[in-house]
């Protein structure tokens, strides 16, 4: 009989490290296909001949897709696992991108996008409350800083890898296909603890707006910025002319631009109102904004520039907000909280872009610079109108500022203890 000796605290300490990181590696090896994705459509559509509406369509129903994910998710892990749902999230975006390797079928694309949406919906879900039940309070910050840059650079890794690619064929989406299934074996042979199964999953919406109209609003704003800037701006760049490089080029530079933004603003949040940083990153928004419309047309290195900054502080707003409406609930508050704010940013993010290809239709496609900057200037006045109105419930515990990425979902906690407290007793 074989004596298995007795792990050390440093060897647990190590084996939880690298269990860990086997979800932080999954998500971002998906990432890099994502990204690869994002960028392929619209240029794929533009070269068939395709106007640049469809890809509008398309990034529409991606978010009706996430939307129905956000919804979702919960029943999906309480009939599985955790793990087992992380598979299946990944295995549906294989799926959804052999759909699109069939050839340029814009309607069968609307489908695959969708389901993509959902996917990732519910796969960001799973890895970040699965990561938040795995690590305690002294580094959760830390792992959960890891696991979204981790993310962003890997979005901007995939988009770079498409200026290597043949747009002609099906390379695009296959080199996805092969990314997103090698993420699922570093989740599949991970040794980390799974949480239990959660018990219910609640939305309050007027208890979250309660608790931080601020940051309900924040994600109201965000959702729809994000899909405007993110989703529009390949769109945009590929119907200016710019080749499919210059593209892949300005997709990788973006997402970059989001750490330089977010980590000095974050850091000055945490020593400050964060309503005061929520109005400077929205007045940059409409600055950089002006700046992309202005300036449309100029240099790539020009635009580059301004996009790096413009998409920055627009994905800057989405995690100031999420700080400052955690300064304001309680922990037994958390998860009904984040469970709302997810849903108000899935819902901005699913009716803006529609907002967006019907002006696309009518103005073209520089139209998306305009609605981000009405979105983003009309969040400032919001934030403003509450700061001089100075009736805010002050902050009930001040949280850590963390690096998050308005293409991720926020982290909602789906353990049975967690969501247990939310129950009547």
């Amino acid at each position: 009989m074989q004596v298995i000796p007795a792990l050390t605290a440093e060897t647990r300490s190590a084996a939880s490290g690298l269990a860990v990181f086997s979800v932080i590696a999954s998500t971002a090896l998906t990432a890099v296909g994502n990204g690869l994705m994002f960028a392929y459509i619209p240029i794929s559509l533009a070269a068939s001949g395709y106007p640049p509406t469809w890809a509008g369509s398309i990034l529409t129903a991606l978010a009706a897709g996430g939307l129905v994910g956000c919804l979702t998710t919960g029943a999906i892990v309480r009939r599985a696992d955790h793990a087992r749902a992380f598979m299946i999230f990944s295995a549906l975006i294989v799926l959804s991108n052999a759909l699109v390797a069939a050839g340029v079928y814009p309607v069968l694309w609307l489908a695959a996008r969708a389901l993509y949406g959902f996917a990732i919906g519910g796969m960001f879900i799973v890895a970040q409350s699965w990561l938040n039940d795995a690590v305690d309070n002294r580094i959760r910050g830390r792992v959960m800083a890891i696991f979204y840059v981790a993310y962003i650079v890997g979005l901007g890794c995939g988009s770079l890898l498409l200026g290597q690619l043949d747009i002609a064929g099906s390379a695009g989406p296959l080199v996805a296909i092969a990314f997103t299934a090698f993420a699922i074996l570093p989740v599949g042979m991970t040794q980390l603890p799974q949480p239990a199964p959660p018990a219910r999953a609640s939305l309050a919406l007027g208890r979250a707006w309660r608790i931080s109209p601020v940051g309900v609003a924040g994600m109201l704003a965000v959702g729809g910025l994000s899909m405007m800037i993110a989703g529009f701006a390949p769109i945009h760049a590929t119907a200016s002319g710019f080749s499919q490089q210059e593209v892949a080029t300005l997709m990788f530079a973006m997402p970059l631009g989001t750490l330089f933004v977010q980590i000095p603003l974050g850091w000055i949040s945490d020593r400050t109102d964060r309503r005061h940083v929520l109005i400077a990153a929205a007045l940059l928004v409409v600055g950089f904004g002006v700046l992309a419309g202005v300036l449309d047309g100029s240099a790539l290195v020009v635009l580059i520039a301004i996009y790096m900054v413009w998409d920055g502080a627009s994905e800057s707003i989405y995690s100031l907000a999420t700080a400052h409406a955690g300064d304001r609930a309680g922990r037994d508050e958390m998860v009904q909280l984040q469970s709302a704010m997810l849903f108000a940013w899935s819902l901005s993010g699913f009716v803006v872009p529609g907002l967006g290809t019907l002006l696309t239709g009518l103005y073209g496609t520089v139209a998306f610079i305009w609605v981000a900057v009405a979105i983003a200037a009309a969040y400032a006045l919001f934030v403003g109108w509450r700061l001089m109105r100075a009736d805010a419930a002050p902050a009930a515990e001040t949280v850590n500022f963390q690096p998050l990425s308005a293409t991720a979902p926020l982290p909602v906690e789906l353990t049975a203890a967690e969501q247990a407290s939310q129950s009547p007793r």
